[in-house]
């Protein structure tokens, strides 16, 4: 058995550059991070290929990014791609934090290695972007500009040492990502919320994301200024399409200590997560 972790992410900015392309997308420039919150993957050799995940609602069929993922690498390949595969979830689906686009990513990764196939990151890259937007950022998971429709990744040198503590509050219920872009064109701004630009050192965080969602979503809004107004709070922000919204803060007691209130003061049934923005920028 060989294991892997799969990293989340938080969009520590995101905007949206122009009406639909002709491939149905939008043009897009976000800054991903990568924070410490995984899935992780175990991979065995097998005479076939099968996904076993005890996540509740998580598909295990060909519908799953990793069976997907599997599958474009078999393209490449010219034959099968054996493996069983456990995946564990740590990170909640339908939150803004990529843990399905990670899955795939890592399986490309990990077939790579166990195979001997030596395929490069240009290549494994074209068969990522074939996966979904986000996908190719995870072969890369540093701080990075991503742009076209996400899948054009260019690590940003200036901020690869910096980092933070952080603390994420997802409520049960998902957002669906296409929904939330349809929102751009129809959506209106919720009186008194804060859409503006929030300033983190030399980072500037904004999500364009937001109006389309909070329209719709209204706790949404109502969890960011809540975090906003908390001790310790540098910036609030929803994380790409949502429902995750994280706030950036000084201290890591600071960040423990917003999700326990968190718990008690908004929803006891929230997901919460403290850690920190960009790990591998401590331990480098």
């Amino acid at each position: 058995m060989t294991s892997y972790l799969a990293p989340a992410k938080i969009n520590l900015s995101l905007r949206v550059q122009n009406k639909v392309r002709e491939d149905g997308y939008h043009n897009v420039d976000i800054l991903m991070a990568p924070i410490d919150l995984y899935d992780q993957l175990d991979f065995h050799n097998s005479r076939t290929t099968t996904l076993l995940c005890e996540t509740p609602g998580v598909p295990t069929d060909e519908s799953n990014l990793v069976f997907k993922a599997i599958r474009e690498f078999e393209k490449a390949y010219g034959r099968k791609a054996k493996q069983r595969i456990t995946l564990t979830k740590r990170i909640p689906h339908g939150a803004g934090l990529g843990g399905g686009s990670s899955d795939a990513a890592i399986t490309l990764q990990a077939v790579n290695e166990i195979l001997g196939t030596n395929y490069d990151l240009a290549e494994l890259s074209t068969m990522a972007a074939q996966l979904g937007s986000d996908v190719p950022y995870f072969l890369t998971p540093t701080i990075c500009r991503c742009q076209g429709r996400g899948e054009i990744v260019t690590p940003v040198p200036e901020l690869a040492g910096w980092s933070s503590p952080f603390v994420l509050l997802k409520p049960a219920f998902g957002v669906s990502t296409p929904s939330a872009y349809k929102g751009l064109t129809c959506s209106r701004r919720l009186k008194g919320v804060s859409y503006g630009p929030q300033k983190v050192d030399n980072i500037t965080l904004i999500n364009e994301l937001e109006r389309p969602v909070f329209a719709k979503f209204p706790i949404l809004a109502h969890m960011k200024h809540w975090l906003l107004e908390q001790p310790g709070t540098r910036a609030a922000l929803m994380s790409g399409s949502g429902s995750t919204l994280f706030a950036l803060t000084e201290t890591p007691e600071q960040a423990r200590d917003i999700a326990t209130r968190a718990l008690q003061e908004l929803d006891p049934t929230l997901f919460t997560h403290c850690g920190i923005v960009n790990p591998q920028a401590k331990t480098e």
